[in-house]
């Protein structure tokens, strides 16, 4: 069709979606560019479209983005334009969900963390503080993105606005309007806007409005009939939509690695297209349009990796494999042929053979040496020096988003008998490794331990290193303020002079430090914070690997300057990081860096396989592997 005829829209006397003018259903799967390295987003995207898939859903997520207010950044890995562009390329049209919120597991709900720089901040919601920000935010990439909708010759064929915001305390339907009015003046009145919820009554009570078609989400062990009967008390009439039918699901650290068979998601599957196909091939009936969420879910690079409120904070892991069809690698598995044969039913397939799995390659072990405590490189890693308060001050207040912040401050008298040393609940924003005249003394943790006992002379410099493992990313719990959120005290008494330093690691890592710099020679052992480097030279080959920690405890890996993302291996379940060909070097060596926050192991050494490990849980009797 040309521009001027093309058009997608619901048909409500038919309860389905017209594209052209003739009735058409989309199967569609989750891919989030934000967590593919962009020299395989085109692989990815070719091993969806062979698996029978028409169209692509992707989230954009604000705080990848728009960096600091008024910073934005849509280079490389961040090139959202270029992934719309391969999509079409490609030949799939695309369900785009730019928020402003998104959940996707993904640090804040994809809500950037300066927006907790006003600390009564109400997020989504008429604050008007918050609705400035997403106007101007919408401004930015809105207007990139109305050229590619479908009426305008793109392959954008509809669009969500905010996402199950009906999960979210403040059933704001203001907002939602506020939100509507935005969208359609910079997409224009012809796009198909949609919201998302669960199937529950009162969350499709908050979470809809008029002029939103409402669809829902639900997994394979739901009721279909049950669910859509959900839809429709909202949406009497169009077309049947999960927007979110889950292959699998997250892992937190801590818990089993999640995992979903294979036959029950196929099952599931043709349960749904049964209903739907069964009544549109003669135009009278329903109309079903499925997502798998995720089809691929790829990796949470550097700190992206969100977490949740459930009785307690949990964390997610750093693989956002989501036993997925398409694994974090991008490997076709058994799930995808699964889902691939149920589509063939359906559908004609397209021609050509499925895309192989990538290359992988053991490059075997690394050793690593001790380069430096952290405490003997605060001039590095706090270029601008140290912030002097009275109290404690969050991430927020000295206007730090990820990472790491260290407190330092002196014992006030001499503590010959061990005393406690403590915080308030909920104060320890996420995890506070504590070094007393630079002596490692253990952690304190928001889910956890909350005291430790120490002794010490009056004078005697106490540093606690806090780190942010992630704002949540679903529920009520939106402003998760981090870092020292209460005053630390000694048997009860709170410390106080506290001189604070926000650090900016990643920025010396990416600028090449510390292998262009010499090993410091003061190293006190192998507790506590402090970094470990190595090289390896690839075998003429760049090829996707994963790296293993034998024998260490928790911290961050980079490689070539490049954030890799969080390791926890006495938590797991997750055992590897996925490391990206595109990452790696051929010809000179690959240079690695290790900050570990606990204590590395006796001999230091990495371990690179050709397969990931997902195989031990703290305190679970039963492993998962992979």
């Amino acid at each position: 069709a040309s521009p001027l005829a093309r058009s997608f829209r619901v048909d409500y006397e038919c309860n389905c979606f017209l594209k052209d003018g003739v009735p058409f259903r989309y199967i569609s799967g989750s891919i989030h560019y934000a967590r593919v390295p962009r020299p395989a987003w085109r692989d990815r995207l070719l091993k969806m479209l062979m698996s029978g898939l028409s169209a692509v859903q992707v989230y954009v997520p604000w705080n990848y983005h728009e960096t600091l207010p008024g910073v934005y950044d849509f280079a490389g890995n961040r090139d959202v334009e270029a992934f719309l562009d391969l999509t079409a390329e490609l030949g799939l049209l695309v369900i785009l969900r730019p928020g402003p919120y998104i959940c996707a597991e993904w640090e804040m709900g994809g809500l950037p963390a300066w927006l907790l720089w006003k600390p009564d901040i109400i997020l989504r919601s008429s604050d008007p503080v918050y609705l400035a920000a997403v106007d101007s935010w919408l401004h930015v990439l809105l207007p990139k993105i109305k050229p590619r909708l479908y009426q305008h010759g793109g392959n954008i064929i509809s669009v969500q606005v905010e996402n199950e915001y009906g999960s979210y305390y403040a059933c704001d339907h203001g907002y939602l309007q506020h939100l509507l009015g935005s969208f359609r003046v910079l997409l224009g009145s012809e796009v198909l806007l949609f919201t998302t919820d669960s199937t529950r009554e009162e969350e499709l009570r908050c979470g809809t409005l008029q002029g939103l078609y409402a669809t829902i989400d639900f997994g394979p062990g739901s009721n279909v009939t049950e669910a859509f009967d959900a839809q429709r008390h909202v949406e009497p009439k169009g077309p049947l939509v999960n927007s979110e039918y889950y292959t699998g699901w997250l892992d937190y650290w801590g818990e089993a690695h999640a995992s979903t068979s294979a036959a029950w998601v196929a099952r599931g599957l043709e349960d749904m297209l049964q209903l739907g196909a069964s009544s549109m091939w003669v135009l009278t009936g329903l109309s079903g349009v499925y997502h798998r969420y995720m089809f691929h879910g790829g990796t949470n690079f550097a700190y992206w990796s969100g977490a949740d409120y459930k009785d307690q904070y949990k964390p997610v892991t750093t693989s956002y494999d989501y036993d997925a069809p398409l694994s974090e690698a991008g490997d076709p598995t058994e799930k995808l042929f699964a889902i691939r044969k149920v589509i063939s039913k359906f559908q004609p397939l397209p021609v050509g053979p499925m895309p192989p799995a990538t290359p992988k390659y053991p490059y075997g072990q690394v050793a690593l040496q001790k380069y430096a405590d952290l405490l003997d490189v605060l001039d590095v890693l706090c270029p601008s020096g140290p912030i002097q308060s009275q109290f404690p001050l969050s991430f927020e207040a000295i206007k730090q988003a990820h990472g790491f912040v260290l407190y330092r401050t002196q014992l006030p008298r001499d503590i010959p008998d061990p005393a406690t040393l403590g915080a308030p609940p909920h104060s320890i924003c996420d995890r506070g490794y504590v070094m007393l005249q630079k002596e490692y003394q253990g952690m304190l943790e928001r889910a956890g331990q909350m005291t430790l006992h120490v002794t010490g002379k009056a004078g005697d410099t106490l540093d606690m290193l806090l780190e942010n493992m992630g704002r949540i990313s679903f529920g009520a719990n939106a402003s998760d303020f981090k870092g020292l959120l209460g005053n630390i005290s000694l048997d009860s008494i709170p410390l106080s002079n506290w001189l604070i330093c926000p650090l900016a690691i990643d920025t010396a890592v990416e600028q090449g430090w510390p292998h262009a710099a010499m090993p410091k020679s003061s190293s006190r052992g192998r507790a506590g914070p402090a970094f470990y480097t190595g090289t390896f030279e690839t075998p003429g080959v760049a090829w996707d690997t994963f790296v293993n920690f034998p024998g260490w405890s928790k911290g961050q890996l980079w490689i070539n300057g490049f954030n890799l993302g969080r390791y926890w291996t006495h938590r797991g379940p997750q055992q590897t990081l996925f490391v990206p060909g595109s990452v790696l070097r051929v010809g000179c060596p690959n240079n690695i860096t290790v900050l570990e926050l606990e204590g590395a192991p006796l001999t230091p050494l990495l371990l690179f396989l050709d397969q990931p490990l997902f195989n031990r849980t703290l305190g679970c009797s039963t492993s998962a592997t992979e």
